[in-house]
């Protein structure tokens, strides 16, 4: 694999869009089962999970089961960014979408409907590529590790906890983490549990 970090995303990126919808829905409905097998997910209420994007492993089986087990789903918004960090919309069955600048679906809710990353129980976070060590290739924006780096001082906030969601194909082998970067305590994949 490639150690510079914008080649690595080139490749992980083809490599997942190059999958057919049948390998994609097949990888999505292991993943949300791995998944729900976990102490973390289990014990959690409050749920932010994403909509896919760019090839990324689809969520919808993942949000299904948050619903079907009554947790509450959250979804990221970055429309209303503020210092360029995310805040989360409860996101139900019949909740408006509208695309972002990026083009990702978001939900359509009022300024005083939107909770910070500290109120939620776990964040499910895409990435690009992430290690054994719980780092995470994000797509290169910062957005999340903007967002949660008050958990850099652990010590003093306890959630929400981060899994990340992506394919197996997706582990490589050790990335360099930055000062900044928020590490994650596993990642769940359509193959395996990794935690950290």
């Amino acid at each position: 694999m490639p150690t510079d970090k914008s080649d690595l995303r080139q490749k992980l990126r083809a490599r997942r869009r190059a999958l057919s919808a049948d390998e994609q829905h097949q990888a999505a409905r292991r993943l949300a089962v791995n998944l729900a097998g976990t102490r973390l997910f289990l014990t959690s209420r409050r749920v932010a999970c994403y909509l896919p994007n760019d090839g990324e492993i689809d969520t919808g089986p993942v949000i299904e089961h948050i619903r079907h087990l009554r947790k509450t789903c959250y979804l990221p918004v970055l429309s209303r960014l503020s210092h360029d960090r995310l805040w989360f919309a409860e996101a139900g069955p019949k909740t408006k979408l509208t695309p972002n600048r990026f083009g990702i679906p978001e939900p359509v809710v009022k300024s005083r409907d939107l909770v910070r990353a500290q109120e939620l129980d776990l964040i499910l976070m895409p990435l690009v590529g992430f290690d054994d060590q719980g780092n995470r290739l994000g797509m290169g924006g910062g957005f999340y590790d903007r967002s949660l780096e008050f958990l850099r001082h652990r010590n003093h906030w306890r959630k929400p906890h981060l899994l990340g969601i992506a394919y197996d194909f997706q582990r490589v082998n050790g990335l360099t983490a930055d000062p900044w970067d928020v590490p994650l305590q596993g990642v769940i994949t359509d193959q395996a549990v990794y935690l950290y």
